[in-house]
């Protein structure tokens, strides 16, 4: 298919309905990718954008929960300052921005998704630079706020509920910052960082967890590197987050999982380089306790005036939301300063970034070798895990983020004394001091949202995930000397569970002599869909937690942290070294032995299920879904979840705001740089039209373990 108007541009479909964008000049790269985003994915870019400018109740729906999404967009205010980042970009970027959005612009001009015009009314396609600098800022915060942010508050309602210094030091060791206990129970928490209307929106796709690993060539069949990486996050949406696209400019090729709104190469290979990313849990926000009466806050023993500013925000047949929010340079104040007391502010610092993420995003396509693909990766301000191969048989390992300068005794976890100057942020630490490695001498470099701080010269986590599922691909990858493409395709679907495997060697000594005991003794630690083990596994681990959390949270607070948010699923290693240790002043006057006694007579007493039975998830229109009769085929499943919070091929499920919501591999990518080609499979297809043979059109690939091959 040729581009009327841009005839030097060729946009051809593989058999799967991947795109290839064939060019003569790298600025058509970019309308090409953009011309693609806007044909396949137009609905999901718009309705992203809606969101993201806080427009919600104007344009989707007037419900309280849109109102609330709204407040919050409104709230991050992420159109701030957008000017002075466009004026970063030099005449070259320039031109490759703008094709991108002239791409997206020439397709709309052509064909808009009738769903948005017909059931919204809505008809503002056009797309701008500043819409891309909103998606960049969005794909960062929305994956930092649910871990970061969501754990940092936990903490304060945890001191409020009355747990002891000494109990929260025993379960967040090292980054308590000997905190001012008072100062902390009479802090007035407003609302969640992100509120759960927000973040389990079926049209926000958030990023939680992912593995990736590098393999040098001294440790594969072809004698060349291999890369694979699997994100994970909720993917029981329609379209799925990723599009895939390649690109061929002459003797250059590429091929990139994108996300349509932003125009980089996302996760992805050229023909010398590979790379591929997950989640740091860098801490990257921080909240300050500000001293509030008359408007005003306390700094350095003066009181100084808020920045107001007011939003509107107009809602379908309903009147408009006046909103008036309060800022100073720690951020947005959570709380109404004329009501005298502590309130929160708290700051992001990709806030007002943007544009040297899209900067080291444009490099990529010129990008020859691991460390030239290490300095443009780490240059973005989002906070990922990047690993590379090259042609040259090199591989490696890089941090990117923007790291606050605190405080030598701030952690970055308690709140921050806001009328302290001293507690303010002093800057960025530069890209050579965040963690990174070349050529280890492992011959490998596995990153699956561990703690990795030992590879750089300053620690950016206060908490980050275990390192059961690392432990795992690392065990994996050490049984060998030969790997292929095939032999990363069986890790990509592993199952098997390190944190399974510790519990169990308590559980097993205790277990009853029945049907359930039984069956838990003889089972081998996997979470398949077919496994009665896993599901009585998972049962006797939530009594552990309410057996030794729930006295000090409250039943209810314990139930609905399991229920319904990600904590557990992303912080397991600080409860789970508080349930495996032999003593803990959790434990009350209660004995190890005991709790998992107790624990075990709960999670045993109903009859054992199969894991995909309980464990499973539907695919959701991200506009229609649950609102069409099901056989119009909006929305797919359900369909059972293999894997679990520790597993490789995680597969946790559960309720948020009522519905349920996953962590799951995303998509999937592996590829040997002896070939030019890349193996992938996603959660989903190409299209976000459901009449479209690409809509869904990989979904079985993914569920399977088949895998497309992408020539570049």
């Amino acid at each position: 298919m040729e581009i009327k108007g841009r005839e030097s541009i060729v946009i051809e479909r593989n058999a799967e309905g991947v795109p290839k964008v064939i060019v003569k000049n790298e600025t058509d790269l970019y309308f090409g990718m953009g011309y693609c985003h806007a044909m396949d994915r137009g609905i999901q870019m718009m309705l992203m954008r809606i969101l993201g400018q806080g427009r919600g109740s104007e344009y989707l729906d007037n419900s309280d929960d849109m109102l609330e999404i709204d407040k919050f967009f409104r709230q991050m205010d992420w159109s701030n300052n957008i000017n002075g980042e466009i004026a970063k970009f030099s005449v070259s970027e320039m031109e490759k921005l703008k094709a991108y959005c002239d791409g997206v612009n020439l397709h709309f001009s052509k064909s808009k998704p009738w769903e948005l015009n017909l059931l919204l009314g809505y008809k503002k396609f056009n797309w701008k630079i500043e819409d891309t600098i909103l998606m960049s800022r969005m794909a960062g915060f929305l994956t930092l706020a649910q871990s970061q942010g969501e754990i940092e508050r936990l903490f304060i309602e945890m001191v409020q509920k009355g747990a002891t210094k000494e109990m929260l030091n025993e379960l967040f060791p090292n980054i308590l910052d000997n905190y001012n206990e008072e100062i902390v129970k009479k802090i007035k928490l407003i609302d969640k960082i992100v509120p759960d209307a927000v973040k389990w929106n079926s049209i926000i796709n958030p990023m939680m967890a992912s593995n990736n690993w590098a393999i040098s060539g001294k440790k594969t069949k072809s004698k060349s590197a291999i890369l694979s990486n699997d994100p994970h996050l909720e993917i029981n949406r329609l379209p799925p987050v990723w599009y895939e696209i390649s690109f061929e400019l002459g003797e250059t090729t590429a091929y990139s999982a994108t996300m349509p709104g932003i125009s980089s190469l996302l996760i992805g290979r050229n023909k010398d380089l590979a790379w591929g990313v997950t989640y740091t849990f860098m801490d990257a926000i921080d909240s300050w306790v500000e001293d509030c009466k008359d408007g005003k806050y306390l700094k350095d023993s003066k009181w100084y005036s808020f920045i107001e500013r007011k939003e509107i925000i107009k809602r379908k047949n309903k009147a408009d939301v006046e909103l008036t929010y309060f800022e100073n340079e720690h951020g947005v104040l959570e709380g109404n300063p004329f009501e005298e007391g502590y309130y929160l502010t708290t700051l992001w610092s990709g806030r007002f970034g943007g544009a040297r993420s899209l900067k080291g995003g444009l490099k990529l396509w010129n990008a020859t070798d691991v460390k030239q693909g290490m300095m443009c990766l780490g240059e973005l301000e989002m906070s990922f895990n990047w690993v590379l191969a090259d042609i040259q048989g090199n591989i490696g390992y890089q941090m990117s983020g923007l790291l606050p300068k605190r405080r030598k005794e701030n952690s970055g976890f308690v709140p921050l004394i806001g009328w302290d100057s001293e507690n303010d942020w002093r800057g960025f630490y530069d890209l050579e001091d965040l963690p990174k490695a070349y050529n280890p001498k492992e011959e490998i470099f596995v990153t699956a949202n561990e703690n990795l701080s030992q590879y750089g010269k300053v620690n950016p986590h206060t908490i980050a995930m275990g390192s059961y599922r690392s432990d795992r691909i690392k065990k994996l990858l050490m049984e060998k000397d030969d790997f292929t493409v095939d032999d990363i395709k069986k890790m990509h679907y592993d199952v098997y569970s390190n944190q399974a495997e510790v519990f169990m060697e308590l559980i097993n000594t205790l277990l009853p002599q029945n049907e359930n005991g039984n069956i838990l003794k003889n089972w081998d630690y996997c979470y398949d869909i077919n496994s009665k083990g896993a599901y009585l596994f998972e049962q006797i681990y939530r009594a552990l937690y309410s057996e030794v959390f729930g006295e000090i949270l409250g039943k209810d607070v314990n139930e609905f942290l399991q229920n319904e948010t990600g904590i557990f699923v992303d912080f397991y290693e600080n409860f789970d070294t508080i349930l495996l240790a032999e003593e803990s002043v959790w434990f009350g006057k209660k004995s190890k032995t005991e709790i998992y006694q107790n624990a075990i007579k709960l999670g045993l007493k109903d009859s054992a299920q199969k894991w995909g039975e309980v464990n499973n998830f539907e695919l959701s229109n991200m506009l229609l879904g649950g609102k069409l009769p099901k056989f119009l085929g909006f929305d797919k499943g359900p369909f059972p979840m293999p894997g679990g919070r520790a597993t490789i091929h995680q597969g946790q499920v559960y309720k948020s705001n009522g519905r349920k919501t996953t962590f799951a591999p995303s998509y999937r990518m592996i590829t040997d740089m002896s070939e030019a080609s890349v193996y992938t499979n996603i959660s989903g297809g190409v299209s976000d039209r459901r009449f479209s043979k690409y809509y869904a059109n990989d979904f079985k690939n993914w569920q399977s373990g088949k895998y497309k091959k992408i020539k570049l």
